[in-house]
């Protein structure tokens, strides 16, 4: 983790948010003592609509065979 005062941060702003965006901690200091820390955001998560993922596989239809067999003639028949 760098460790920055507070002088320097506010000159360098810029910089060390490029630093966090590609996963650096940055702590800010004032007088020597820690006052805040830049860490990189999270992008929030979508809610999962599970009626839709429902409404796609209710029109599939099922595979014949098995997970097993298709794979095991995937794996016999077919060249990668």
């Amino acid at each position: 983790m760098k460790t920055v005062n507070l002088a320097e941060a506010k000159a360098k702003l810029s910089e060390l948010v490029t630093e966090v965006a590609n996963g650096e901690t940055v702590e800010i200091t004032r007088r020597g003592k820690p006052v805040a820390r830049l860490v990189a955001s999270t992008p929030a998560r979508k809610p999962i609509d599970i009626e839709k993922i429902w409404a796609v596989t209710r029109t599939m239809t099922m595979q014949s065979e098995s997970a097993g067999e298709f794979m095991r003639k995937l794996r016999d028949t077919d060249r990668y």
